[in-house]
């Protein structure tokens, strides 16, 4: 393949203007499909560490050259996300990639009409959905593939991609999860959606599993169970887990008892939509290494968290972050800090029920660096003062979003640590953003003083 450039056909001055490309000295470019390929002269192992060293930006454009270059593409791909199970099951997708060691196969798990108009998102998902298919405002057993069927590509996966290591997927049972486990020893982090318990017994065999996130009761898609049994036995076979993720799960105090006792390394916990029964939180005190604590999008922090002497204390806990979550009870949210009471940050985005009274209860952590209020449109600047003054260790403050916090309202000694903190972000309403970007340039004042008559 050569590109042949032509000479001007005069040598007259172009009229172009200076700032535009003289485009009179270019005639035109010509692909010659019968000159020799001198690319075919290299090795695949040569070539493909040419294309290597390109940017990711290019690769797909790399693979349409020639079927050898979109060969060897395939072989510089990881990572994937399949949409169509017939991908797997065909085998071409082992052909096509032969070197994947994080595979995706959540959505082609689900059987819906990609010319359906209807798109129904949650979270980080979205799923295209026919109005036959939806039963109670869950997706129905008809629009999930059949176990077995999962099980059968997972045993291909398995066979296929020894050098495995991230695998997400839906609907996958013991079985399969069982054939991962004897042929895919490298795999570190698993994703599972509407599983149920007995099927966290085939990942006891993942020795060097690290990652999980289990996804059970998620509204719209799954109506799955996973519970105490789940929890336990997870806990059981998978002992080196640094990083879980329960969204939408059962269980109660037993269940993060047995995740704490058995899975030692465990630094960072999330608990999105959870259904956990009252006096889960004390369970955590069992987690000896635990560093960040996360709920997301939680109804409820403990219904009945108990006792405070019997509530215990995670004592290596570093980060504490609430998103989306309803904190209205003073009794469950005070439990949460005592369970954090050595945390060193504090984050809470977009909480409902974050008045003064409530917010005060996080006086009870004396041990706080940073705090992050984003979204707490209930809390005011007298509630915030109350609790920030209390901690000594303070060095960071965020408050973004919060309208009902006034620039006007700032009080001395709230002004005074401001000024000895090592960061601070600002910006509680639109009109306190507005009023900082409009300083020194003059306006934003009254009209009587900003504009004035000049003297003859």
């Amino acid at each position: 393949m050569q590109l042949h450039f032509y000479p001007p056909l005069s040598s007259a001055p172009s009229t172009s203007p200076p700032s535009e490309p003289d485009l009179t000295s270019f005639h035109s470019v010509s692909f010659d499909p019968s000159a020799p390929d001198y690319t075919s002269l290299l090795s695949d192992e040569l070539l493909l560490n040419i294309l290597s060293k390109l940017p990711i930006s290019q690769h797909v454009s790399n693979s349409l050259v020639c079927k050898r270059w979109l060969h060897l593409h395939g072989r510089l791909v990881y990572s994937l996300k399949v949409a169509d199970w017939s991908f797997v099951t065909s085998g071409r997708v082992f052909t096509r990639f032969p070197n994947l060691t994080d595979l995706d196969l959540v959505r082609s798990c689900i059987q819906m009409p990609k010319s359906s108009g209807i798109i129904v998102t949650h979270k980080t998902m979205s799923v295209h959905v026919d109005t036959h298919f939806i039963l109670d405002g869950f997706l129905e057993e008809t629009a999930l593939l059949p176990s077995n069927a999962v099980d059968q590509g997972l045993r291909m996966i398995a066979g296929k991609y020894p050098n495995l290591q991230r695998l997400a997927a839906t609907g996958a049972s013991e079985e399969g999860l069982l054939r991962i486990a004897e042929e895919c020893p490298t795999l570190q982090e698993l994703e599972l959606h509407c599983c149920g318990d007995l099927a966290l017994r085939g990942i006891a065999g993942i020795k060097n599993l690290q990652v999980v996130k289990l996804m059970g009761f998620i509204g719209v898609f799954y109506n799955s169970t996973i519970s105490d049994i789940g929890l336990t036995l997870l806990a059981q076979g998978c002992r080196r887990l640094v990083k879980l993720e329960l969204c939408g799960c059962e269980g109660s105090y037993d269940g993060i008892k047995a995740i704490g006792q058995c899975c030692q390394m465990l630094e960072e916990l999330t608990l999105s939509e959870h259904r956990m029964d009252g006096g889960w939180l004390a369970g955590l005190s069992f987690c000896g290494n635990l560093k960040t604590l996360r709920l997301r999008s939680c109804k409820s922090i403990d219904k009945s968290p108990g006792a405070d002497e019997h509530l215990g204390s995670c004592l290596t806990l570093e980060e504490l972050h609430l998103q989306g979550c309803q904190i209205r009870d003073k009794q469950s949210v005070k439990a949460l800090f005592l369970v954090c009471e050595n945390v060193r940050d504090i984050v809470l985005h977009d909480c409902w029920g974050l008045e003064d009274d409530v917010f005060s209860l996080a006086s009870i952590c004396r041990r706080v660096k940073l705090l992050s209020l984003e979204g707490c449109s209930l809390l005011t600047i007298r509630g915030l003062e109350l609790v920030v003054l209390s901690w000594k260790e303070l060095q960071r403050l965020r408050v973004m979003s919060c309208n009902n916090i006034k620039d006007t309202e700032v009080t001395p000694e709230l002004a005074t640590l401001f000024s000895v903190l090592k960061e601070l972000i600002w910006r509680p309403d639109s009109r306190s953003l507005l009023s900082s970007n409009l300083a020194g340039t003059g306006m934003g004042r009254k009209g009587d003083r900003f504009f004035k008559r000049s003297k003859d």
